[in-house]
């Protein structure tokens, strides 16, 4: 049966198909650990759906792409729901939104450039749509990118040091455009038009694009060696309480004791006087105010703490709080408290040891709705007439190091080892971690509390996402979560060791310390711009060719 012949209903059934193929090759690789590589041709279905749809003249194709989409982001993000239904549902949507609006301008181009050029401008395109969620846009969901697919399969991906994840995206994108060009290439026939040099060519470099990245990887994998050099000391802490009642019905004080008590059994026999670091997870307590440390029940009792046990050093999350006096609103963001008072809001990581001397990190990449208010120019306003229902925390323009440091008996600094701290969704953004290292961290930190949504994929997907972030940068990674799961990262990816989720835990190791800097972390996100470019160019080009089209 011709393809022009395919009447309506068996024309429906065969989208159907295809759509749920590309659902499920796109979606396991986020679900289920080492099958990334299924992601390589997770598209074709996708692609095939538009070519069958072109040729039979297919109405209303883009409620196919926009259905596939939807149903891919609600079968690996769904457990966004148990923390906030109505942002689940606006996330799952607006970014299948976006998706299908990527294939749309593809299919749009085909109008206008010929051969090879509108799959490239697809690819080109939706990389650059992932670069601008990574980097510009302030209502931004990057869980979905193409390279976190290979999350779980690290040994396919060591190259990520060169190119980073949007380098795993242009790896999908290439994988699935060639494979989807030989599968054209032998249903229309042009397949034994080509002679026996062309059509080897033609199969090599097919396969040569699917298989060398992995091969690469593979060697540097298997050749990697842990560079010889300092090591830290490290314990994460693991409380495990939950969320949803720690600020209601678990006194901070009981927290404290938790969590304390947990460092304690860590401590127990310390007779090393070299530095460790003790990491507690995001959002500890709330009761934090920027530059009045003393005001905090947690800091003082921290502090007193620490006293006891020379140079070690505690990485904690905290809500915290920054009052400015201002006759008038002194920004989007702050709530009025009184007359000329007004407070802001910040999800903030705090270094403590036995001295005056703390450190804090505002968090800068911050979860939209829930903690920040975009365009709070515009949104800001329709939030005031809701009841003030987003949050309207605010973060760091620029990222900054903490210090996990070494004394003296007479508590003079003598070494300190700079630090980068992630807190929960900033390690979802490879050049935002990448900006740790270049500004001298030796390793990183992850603080985070994954609990908001049950024991679902979410948590095991977040923690995957960290072991990119190891190998772009090459840093070592020590993690703590609420509820879990804690662990400890090398710079190859591979998870060391790591707790149980929702158990309290305490996990003991070392971590690796580096100055050394990939070429990812030196030269930036280059995939990512080339594209860009690359996308940008040839959309000016259709609308050039549209006007002339018009003039005709």
């Amino acid at each position: 049966m011709k393809l022009s012949r395919i009447d309506m209903k068996n024309q429906n059934i065969l989208f159907g198909i295809l759509v749920l193929l590309f659902v499920t090759l796109m979606s396991v690789p986020y679900l289920v650990p080492h099958t990334g590589f299924l992601a390589l041709i997770g598209f074709v279905p996708l692609l095939c759906l538009e070519r069958i749809a072109t040729m039979t003249g297919a109405k209303r194709v883009w409620l196919w792409h926009y259905s596939a989409f939807l149903l891919w982001n609600a079968v690996t993000t769904f457990w966004v729901c148990n923390a906030t239904v109505g942002g689940g549902i606006f996330a799952c949507v607006a970014n299948a939104f976006q998706m299908s609006l990527v294939f749309g301008l593809f299919r749009w181009s085909r109008k206008y450039l010929r051969g090879s050029l509108p799959y490239i401008f697809l690819a080109a395109l939706w990389i650059a749509w992932e670069k601008y969620y990574l980097d510009v846009a302030q209502i931004s969901w990057p869980w979905l990118l193409l390279g976190n697919a290979f999350a779980r399969t690290v040994s396919l991906v060591q190259w990520y040091e060169w190119l980073g994840t949007l380098g795993g995206s242009l790896w999908v994108w290439a994988s699935n455009l060639s494979v989807f060009s030989l599968m054209v290439f032998l249903s229309d026939g042009s397949w034994f038009r080509f002679n026996a040099k062309a059509r080897f060519a033609s199969a090599a470099a097919a396969l040569l694009i699917f298989f060398v990245p992995a091969i690469l990887s593979m060697s540097m994998y298997y050749g990697h060696e842990q560079q010889e050099g300092d090591t830290l000391k490290v314990v994460a802490l693991q409380p495990n309480i939950d969320p949803y009642h720690k600020f209601q019905a678990l006194p901070q004080s009981q927290q404290n004791v938790i969590l304390l008590e947990q460092l304690k059994t860590a401590l127990s026999g310390r007779t090393d006087t070299s530095a460790l670091l003790a990491v507690a997870p995001e959002t500890f307590t709330n009761d934090i105010v920027t530059g009045d440390y003393e005001r905090s029940m947690t800091y003082r009792r921290f502090r007193e703490f620490l006293k006891q046990y020379h140079n070690v050093n505690l990485l904690f999350g905290a809500s915290s709080y920054s009052y400015i006096e201002s006759a008038g609103a002194p920004s989007y963001t702050a709530r009025k408290v009184s007359d000329g008072l007004w407070v802001e809001s910040h999800n903030s990581a705090l270094m403590v040891d036995g001295t005056d001397d703390a450190q804090i990190y505002h968090k800068s990449k911050l979860v939209v709705a829930v903690e920040m208010t975009p365009y709070p120019a515009f949104f800001c306003k329709i939030d005031d007439l809701l009841g003030g229902v987003m949050g309207r925390c605010i973060g760091q323009k620029e990222v900054s190091l903490l210090s996990c440091r070494t004394r003296d008996a007479e508590g003079k600094v003598v070494e300190d080892v700079p630090l980068g701290c992630a807190v929960c969704y900033e390690s979802v953004y490879p050049e935002h971690c990448a900006e740790y290292v270049r500004k001298g961290a030796k390793a990183l930190a992850i603080i985070t509390n994954d609990a908001w949504w049950g024991n679902t994929p979410g948590y095991r997907q977040h923690l995957s996402y960290a072991s990119l972030r190891a190998i772009e940068t090459r840093r070592d990674i020590v993690r703590s979560a609420n509820t879990g799961i804690s662990a400890i990262i090398d710079s190859r990816g591979d998870i060391v060791s790591k707790t149980a989720w929702w158990e309290p835990a305490v996990l003991e190791g070392e971590i690796h310390l580096s100055e050394k800097q990939t070429f990812f972390v030196a030269q930036g996100d280059i995939v990512g711009r080339l594209c860009a470019f690359m996308a940008v160019m040839l959309l000016l080009f259709c609308i050039v060719r549209k006007l002339s089209f018009r003039q005709e």
